[in-house]
């Protein structure tokens, strides 16, 4: 067992499929982002802690330390926080994610606490810490002088501090909470020989399925209910067309008292998990552009109001869940249609999309059939065109479900400032993330390689959120990730990492 454990998840965005991802019968647009969740495993030193004790931390905030103690009796596991912890109160997200990884752990190697109790001798000393674009900025660049920009981000040294404590920070609703515990959960999965490096490195792999099951387990549990868990797929296996899981595999084990008393490897293994992962990714020559907004919303709130209204009006709301379910599967297609489509003609792609860069949507069909354009490139244009519709569409759907239901799923403000984003040359389209509200907003731009500064797609876009007047706007630095989800590092091939985890 290497001396250090780490492993990285990264944060999410739903494109295309909110409040639908719920049901199994629709499938949602996940696209994984470039900022990721690390949990670093180290061995005690004697000084952090001592032998059966768990520290994990979270260096980016004020009083972010909790010690566990982990105790064997009678074939169980428990792990209890200690008294000494130097953090104001609980955190529920990591103490389940210890308590049931490590019960999963003693299951696996047959109820012997022996392999537990070695690679306890000396305690665990663990860190948890987020890249930037996991938390607002705001503060930071104010502090710093800088405006809010792409390039002010450039700026702020990885893993910053918050200078808070960690239930007031705000967040950008990229998925957390889903990375954290996919991080954590399978750092401790492969430190504890539950499963092993080379078949966690394959995305199919049974060792993958089943650290992608245990940590939607301990995220359904701390958040109290089973969710779609499409945030937790994307932290496993990256972007991807998903299709979520029967939540009756995890029903017997969604309380406190059945948790402990069931055994957690059959349900964690059992060929119920019949969730469906295709794979998906972005068209070459775009790029992911996401903001964080200013204002925030009551995600669950939303939800349960949607689902209220969906079974109060039956035919209104499945004539409204299919045709935004027909948006969202063409939405799709076609950009997986441009994906090949570059694959197969890279110069017709790279001539379409660097006229696109030059022209608004509502100028795209003009040019459908200009003769300077190759064949191939006027479909591969056209394509384009109809990417943007099927958007189009989709928002519209989604304000519509949002008035039935009385929630600003994309609020007036968002509406006006998506407009504006949309008239902009080499903007292809975008929306309202998952749930929708004033947390975020995504965007699909052309990025053309050699392009000037000022005449990228995105900078018409950053100059366009510099003169919002009504919302505070606030770009990300992430773009979609090539990685095919959770992964295993290296210390110091991460930039800043060594520095963040290092205790003081």
């Amino acid at each position: 067992m290497s001396a250090t454990t780490i492993v990285s998840s990264p944060g999410k965005v739903l494109a295309a499929g909110g409040y639908l991802v719920l049901d199994r019968a629709y499938s949602g647009v996940v696209i994984s982002t470039s900022s990721r969740f690390y949990a670093v495993i180290e061995s005690g030193d004697g000084a952090s802690c001592g032998a059966n004790e768990i520290v994990v931390r979270s260096p980016q905030f004020n009083l972010a330390e909790w010690r566990y103690e982990v105790t064997f009796v009678d074939g169980r596991v428990r792990v209890e926080q200690l008294e000494t912890s130097k953090a104001p109160k609980t955190n529920k997200f990591v103490h389940l994610a210890l308590q049931h990884t490590l019960t999963l752990a003693l299951e696996i190697h047959g109820g012997d606490p022996a392999v537990l109790e070695k690679d306890l001798s000396h305690g665990l000393d663990i860190a948890v810490v987020g890249d930037n674009d996991f938390y607002s900025q705001r503060a930071k660049l104010e502090s710093l002088g800088l405006p809010n920009t792409l390039a002010s981000l450039s700026q702020i040294p990885p893993f910053s501090h918050n200078d808070v404590q960690l239930s007031e920070v705000h967040k950008t609703g990229m998925g957390s909470s889903a990375a954290l515990i996919t991080s954590l959960v399978s750092a401790l999965l492969l430190r504890f020989s539950v499963i092993s490096p080379s078949d966690f490195a394959e995305t199919g792999s049974a060792d993958r399925r089943l650290a992608h099951n245990a940590a939607q387990f301990v995220h359904c549990l701390a958040q109290g209910k089973v969710g779609s868990g499409f945030d937790v797929a994307a932290a496993v296996f990256g972007s991807q067309l998903y299709t979520r899981f029967d939540p009756a595999v995890l029903q017997p084990l969604m309380n406190d008292d059945a948790s402990e008393s069931r055994a957690l490897a059959p349900i964690l293994s059992s060929p119920a998990w019949n969730y469906r992962v295709e794979p998906f990714c972005l068209p070459p020559l775009t790029r992911l552009v996401l903001a964080d907004v200013d204002a925030g919303s009551d995600t669950p709130s939303f939800i349960g109001q949607v689902l209220k209204w969906r079974k109060e009006n039956p035919e209104a709301a499945s004539t409204l869940w299919a045709s935004i379910n027909q948006s969202n599967q063409s939405l799709a297609k076609r950009l997986l249609y441009l994906s090949q489509a570059h694959a197969s003609h890279p110069a017709d792609y790279e001539s379409a999309v660097r006229r696109i860069s030059d022209l608004p949507p509502s100028e795209w069909q003009q040019h459908r059939k200009d003769p300077n354009l190759s064949l191939p490139a006027q479909v591969i244009l056209q394509v384009f065109y109809l990417v943007y519709e099927h958007a189009q569409a989709i928002r519209q759907h989604m304000r519509s479900m949002g008035k039935g239901a009385n929630v600003h799923i994309e609020p007036p403000e968002q509406t006006a400032l998506l407009d504006a984003c949309m008239s902009q040359a080499g903007v292809i389209c975008g929306g309202v993330p998952g749930a929708g509200g004033y947390d975020a907003i995504w965007l699909l731009v052309c990025e053309v390689p050699g392009t000037p500064e000022e005449q990228r797609p995105l900078h018409r876009v950053e100059r366009v959120w510099s003169t919002v007047k009504d919302l505070s706007v606030s770009p990300l630095a992430a773009v979609e990730s090539t990685a095919h989800g959770a992964r295993i590092e290296q210390l110091d091939a991460i930039r800043g990492l060594r520095e963040a985890i290092a205790r003081g």
